[in-house]
């Protein structure tokens, strides 16, 4: 076979992965402005679900502590990842290689595992559940992605620069504010991202751990889809992939998270 039809036959092949990717998206989101509530064809254009969104309360409620939630939850495991790699690249002490290997079985174990797991831990020390449970068990989620993602960039970082900052007079603090962090700040910005996403996405944890009535977005979506499926569900959902895709867009656009600014 000839260079030309292999390229072609890779090309069809990657817009085949692109299709199955991005169809299932172009037509929730064609759906959530079709004016069917059962999703009839011919397509006739409405905004009505969007109007109906923007006044149920529930579903507002719902994404709106979710959002808060995934805030915090970065933060928190942004800055304790980030510490964290920092602490692993700069320090060797004894049971480091096997504390690094600890790290990837949170991301392999199935989370209904993990969720049951942390419902009987947090009920066994008296933290039961509610919100403090949750925002525990996402950032527990959520750091050992930080910690990777943190680590990986940290792997190309020369320490001839901090020991050049420490030569003229720098303390550890300094160097690390003004020389290393401003280095894996792609890193550092990737791994939040990945940690807005696993908790704002999380369903099975959060599921476990919230209070009944005090839910997030994704088990709202899920009790409503086994009480009747309506369009609004189309509508939220198409916002928060637009929003997601610009975010990753704009991070993308400013910080090139594999090389230089």
């Amino acid at each position: 076979m000839s260079n030309r039809f292999l390229a072609h036959l890779g090309r069809a092949y990657l817009g085949l992965i692109l299709f199955f990717l991005y169809a299932p998206i172009l037509v929730m989101a064609a759906m959530s402005l079709n004016a069917s509530e059962f999703y009839q064809l011919p397509f006739k254009f409405s905004g009505e679900w969007y109007d109906r969104l923007w006044n149920n309360r529930e579903i507002l409620a719902a994404a709106g502590r979710s959002i808060w939630i995934a805030v915090v939850v970065t933060v928190l495991a942004t800055t304790l990842g980030t510490a964290a790699s920092i602490a692993l690249y700069r320090h060797d002490f004894p049971g480091k290689r096997i504390l690094q290997a600890l790290l990837f079985p949170p991301i392999a174990i199935p989370w209904l595992i993990t969720g049951t797991a942390m419902l009987i831990f947090f009920f066994g020390i008296g933290i039961g559940r509610g919100t403090p449970a949750v925002i525990i068990g996402h950032v527990a989620l959520a750091l050992p992605y930080v910690i990777v993602v943190v680590s990986a960039r940290l792997a190309s970082f020369d320490r001839v620069l901090e020991e050049a900052a420490r030569s003229l007079g720098a303390s550890a603090w300094q160097v690390t504010r003004a020389v290393t962090v401003p280095w894996i700040l792609p890193g550092i910005i990737a791994g939040g991202l990945f940690a807005f996403a696993v908790s704002f996405d999380q369903f099975v944890v959060s599921y476990f751990l919230s209070e009944p009535g005090d839910t997030t977005l994704p088990v709202l979506i899920y009790t409503s889809i086994r009480k009747g499926f309506t369009p609004e569900i189309n509508a939220i959902s198409t916002i928060i992939i637009a929003v997601s895709m610009g975010l990753m867009l704009l991070a993308a656009r400013f910080t090139k998270f594999g090389g230089d600014r």
